[in-house]
């Protein structure tokens, strides 16, 4: 941890645990992920701490090291904080087959760098560097829905002052927008950009997340400067379905907004 004291968590039992079995097992990171159909990125962040293992994780590892639920019960005591208002929707969006997202001032968490998420969450006063480092495992571990073997199908339409503003350096911003590309490409992703253009519309009051599971009907989430709030009215969704649609109808094509989100990365790229 940043904090430079021992850490005894159980995300860092789990993670000294997993390392331990590893290189017990003579595998390189690369090929415990290739064993348990994980990205390495996502070993190394769980041994360095910085990202929670989900369930799925911990079982595939108790069966590729034949440790008979160890790693399972490790599992159940290393998930990193979420606010307590935040944990519902947590749990719907681990489950989601389909997510529609819109934002107005920020990339959403699911598609956030670790160093644009550490940079977003500082900006919260009376912060310690302790409770940073766990908001920011939390965010990343989150992002592993999007890892998975058959991630959700996902539909993020982002105000085009997302792009421009900065957050934390310039370097911060230009990784994060390229990251956001990269993302784009993938086949289950799509971003789009509502330019300046568009002028003003209904999305801009707030953002939110529409989600849709194997067992329930769809949820939505939004977003408020101090909290979140889980929604479950049909009629309501119904008007954020509404609301969404229109919103991707005045946006970008998929490759026009990459190109749009390449550019500006390219212009936070530029010295000073």
């Amino acid at each position: 941890m940043a904090s430079g004291r021992e850490d005894h968590s159980g995300l860092a039992l789990f993670a000294a645990e997993l390392q331990a079995a590893r290189e017990k097992a003579g595998l390189s990171q690369d090929a415990l992920a290739t064993r348990i159909n994980y990205s390495s990125s996502s070993v190394a962040m769980i041994e360095s701490r910085r990202r929670a293992p989900a369930p799925d994780f911990a079982t595939r590892c108790d069966d590729v090291f034949g440790t008979t639920g160890t790693f399972a019960r490790l599992q159940q005591h290393a998930q990193t904080p979420l606010p307590a208002w935040f944990r519902p929707w947590a749990e719907i969006e681990a489950n989601a087959t389909q997510l529609c997202l819109s934002e107005h001032s920020l990339v959403p968490g699911l598609l956030q760098t670790e160093d644009y998420a550490r940079a977003v969450l500082s900006a919260e006063p009376n912060t310690t560097e302790d409770e940073l480092d766990e908001r920011v495992a939390a965010r990343m571990e989150r992002q592993a829905i999007l890892d998975r073997p058959a991630p959700p199908l996902l539909w993020a339409v982002l105000d085009e002052a997302v792009l421009h503003r900065q957050v934390g350096s310039a370097k911060i911003t230009h990784d994060q927008l390229v990251h956001l590309a990269d993302l784009s490409a993938r086949p289950n992703i799509s971003v789009q950009v509502a330019p300046y253009s568009a002028g003003a519309y209904f999305a801009l009051l707030g953002g939110f997340a529409i989600a849709e599971t194997d067992e329930t009907a769809r949820v939505a989430y939004l977003d408020t400067a101090c909290e979140g709030y889980v929604i479950q009215n049909r009629s309501l969704i119904s008007k954020l379905m509404l609301i969404f649609d229109t919103l991707r109808s005045e946006a970008l094509p998929r490759n026009a907004s990459r190109d749009l989100i390449l550019k500006v990365a390219g212009e936070h790229d530029r010295p000073d």
